[in-house]
């Protein structure tokens, strides 16, 4: 009976060790996760601070807290000289990244903006390990928020050309619009703009929460640990 109860001791501490980690049902710690619930003011995320400091905050509700977090978000300059444009590329540390199940993402930078990448509906969960509704379910929830192109990178300055970051993460009104990704690589074609994980269209009727829910978002994003 003693030899039971050690064991059954032995078990429940090492399940409970394994959830202060921030791993839910794999070995590695959770270093990548979409957000379970937007920050609520449309595309105002208080710039890249205030979307890091809610991956943070998210990622401390399951014990993932001792990461770095970074928002998967791009900025862009306000002028054709302006070089303050930050891409969301170089701000997530090097890899590789895993989600709460233990499933590798990508190895690196590079793989994650390749056909390497295993960023997919199914393994693009979000900090609870719980799936985020696509396209063919309600709501739709599958925008999510990046302002970067293909690659990664910013986009040209704006003014003078198109906002493509809600002015940096900072509009929550009909003006501006901010470039998504679909996390479930479905869209209305089967072309490669539509089915991005982090490039697809922008949002339409502006950066309000209402125009966020119009084309199928809330909000989200990808959040992923630096170190």
């Amino acid at each position: 009976m003693e030899r039971r109860r050690n064991a059954f001791v032995a078990v429940a501490s090492a399940l409970l060790l394994l959830g202060s980690t921030g791993a839910i049902g794999g070995g590695k710690d959770m270093s990548f996760f979409v957000t379970s619930v937007g920050m609520g003011d449309g595309a105002n995320l208080g710039g890249l601070e205030g979307a890091d400091r809610h991956c943070q905050e998210l990622a401390s509700t399951v014990g993932a807290g001792k990461h770095t977090w970074r928002a998967y978000l791009s900025t862009q300059g306000s002028k054709l000289d302006d070089a303050s444009a930050i891409h969301a590329r170089d701000r997530i540390g090097k890899g590789p990244w895993y989600n709460a199940k233990g499933v590798m993402i990508a190895r690196n930078v590079e793989d994650l903006h390749s056909a390497k990448s295993k960023l997919t509906k199914e393994t693009a969960l979000d900090e609870k390990g719980q799936m985020v509704n696509g396209r063919t379910e309600k709501p739709n929830r599958h925008d999510m928020l990046t302002g970067s192109r293909p690659d990664g990178t910013a986009f040209p300055p704006s003014p003078p050309f198109q906002d493509m970051t809600c002015g940096n993460w900072m509009k929550n009104g009909e003006e501006g619009s901010a470039m998504l990704g679909h996390h479930d690589h479905s869209g209305p074609t089967p072309h490669p703009w539509s089915t991005s994980w982090n490039s697809s269209h922008p949002t339409r009727g502006g950066c309000n929460q209402a125009a966020l829910q119009s084309t199928g978002g809330d909000g989200l994003f990808y959040c992923f640990a630096e170190k």
